[in-house]
């Protein structure tokens, strides 16, 4: 009987913000807008041969009592442009950007993803996600906002419409015959149609097939309707599930959807967001592990964050003192505008933390340290390299998207203490070993789907000649 050979583990850098847990009143912390904290970050996670750089991106600032609520990281530059330009300084590490599937359309994101795989060299990634938030909606032309179970129809048609576009040029497209004065093989390279529901588009692709064909896909699938999506559509999936009984239930039910549409377990990665707090010792590390979680939740944002259970302004009440003695306004305005709500029964939640607060004697922000969630990983480098490779080799995860507290040094002590305790384990890499992230990643090649398209309406050899009036 021979051992069950060791997985690998997979690791990615969040760069930090969009949520308080990013601590930017630290006086180490820097900027969330100069290129070189992007720098900093995805070049010490690709020395320590990270995966993939992930980047997050809101397309509204949030809202709180009418006012912008400059408590979490408030504005930040442009998701792709800020991927190219860390292409240019990067040679392998991943570059994957959080891109909305709800507010954009299918040409435009098909060709911008189709050019940073060319120019990071098949290094291409999108984390998809979707919006119901109407909020959000008027940034844009239509405003307004989808449905629950339409976004989610929209993503799907949207990701068909990109895949179509993307296969829409064939591997040996271009010849580049300068001799016969001939570029590309057929008039018709590029040409597509697709007539949907939510896109009806028909034209010529405007970029040859990059190195990857179709960026990795990730998405977030907490939620029903997301599992099925990300079963169905992704190859990686982003959640927030912790517990560790509860993620090899989440496990084990993700990879059961990719196999039943045909597909084999390693074709999905199942990759939790987790944070982590080190130190010389298992005690220092946990003395630590609470100097940042008081550092994440002040005063002002522990009163924040019951305003958004409660809905109602709570200003006046002390974050030292014991919790409100009112109930939540269940039937007024959101208070909090361009964030999802935490819950759905927020008269059930508070009864829970009332018990809490009354069995422990905690205070406001004792109360919100308490519940708003602690470091995944805490102790030694050694010990914390355990925890996560327990965790891949039980089959609670393939690996972790890391965000740290700090921009942009966050990743610093860990890439230079807990990897090479993987790497000692034989469960990460020492060396990239493949050309794209897909290859980086352990994921089947993407192939073309056949071209043309039996049902593609042709458009350039067909089009009809334009007549002179």
């Amino acid at each position: 009987m021979t051992d069950k050979p060791l997985r690998q583990v997979r690791l990615a850098a969040a760069f930090p913000g969009v949520n308080n847990t990013t601590v930017w009143s630290d006086p180490r912390a820097g900027s969330q807008i100069d290129f070189s904290s992007f720098v900093h970050l995805a070049q010490t996670a690709e020395a320590a041969k990270f995966d993939f750089f992930f980047l997050a991106e809101g397309l509204r600032l949030r809202e709180k009592k009418g006012l912008i609520h400059d408590l979490d990281v408030v504005g930040r530059p442009d998701t792709l442009p800020v991927l190219a330009a860390l292409a240019a300084v990067t040679t392998d590490i991943g570059l994957v950007g959080t891109i909305n599937a709800t507010f954009n359309e299918p040409f435009e994101l098909a060709r911008q993803f189709a050019s940073l795989d060319h120019l990071s060299g098949g290094r291409a990634g999108w984390n998809l996600v979707t919006s119901s938030d109407a909020f959000t909606g008027e940034n844009f032309r239509r405003g307004g906002y989808l449905s629950y179970t339409e976004r989610y129809e929209r993503a799907a048609e949207l990701l068909d419409v990109a895949r179509t576009l993307w296969d829409s040029w064939p591997d040996d497209a271009v010849v580049a015959d300068g001799e016969r004065g001939r570029f590309w093989s057929d008039p018709d390279t590029g040409a597509f149609a697709h007539h949907g529901d939510h896109f009806d588009v028909r034209g010529q692709f405007s970029v040859p097939a990059s190195p990857q064909r179709y960026p990795v896909i990730l998405q977030a699938g907490d939620s029903e309707a997301g599992r099925d999506f990300g079963g169905a559509y992704a190859d990686g999936i982003f959640t927030l599930v912790r517990d560790i009984d509860e993620s090899r239930t989440y496990y084990r039910e993700l990879k059961a959807r990719k196999v039943a549409i045909g597909g084999s377990p390693g074709d999905l990665l199942i990759l939790p967001g987790a944070t982590f707090a080190l130190g010389d010792t298992t005690a220092e590390a946990h003395e630590n592990a609470a100097a940042i979680r008081s550092q994440q939740v002040s005063g002002a944002t522990a009163i924040g964050f019951l305003e958004e259970i409660w809905n109602r302004d709570l200003s006046a009440y002390d974050p030292d003192g014991p919790l409100p003695d009112v109930g939540p306004e269940l039937d007024a305005p959101a208070i909090v505008q361009g964030k999802s709500r935490i819950t759905k029964d927020p008269v059930a939640v508070i009864e829970q933390w009332r018990h809490l607060a009354d069995t422990k004697n905690l205070s406001i922000r004792e109360l919100v340290v308490e519940i708003s969630g602690t470091q995944s990983f805490i102790g030694t480098p050694a010990e914390v390299a355990e925890q996560i490779n327990h965790r891949v080799q039980t089959d609670a995860a393939d690996g972790f998207i890391l965000a740290p507290h700090l921009t942009p040094s966050g990743l610093d002590e860990f890439a230079a203490k807990v990897v090479p305790e993987l790497q000692e384990r034989g469960v990460f890499r020492t060396e990239y070993t493949g050309a794209t992230l897909r290859e980086n990643l352990g994921l089947p090649t993407a192939s073309a789907r056949p071209w043309p398209h039996d049902t593609l309406l042709t458009h350039a050899s067909t089009a009809a000649a334009p007549t002179n009036a």
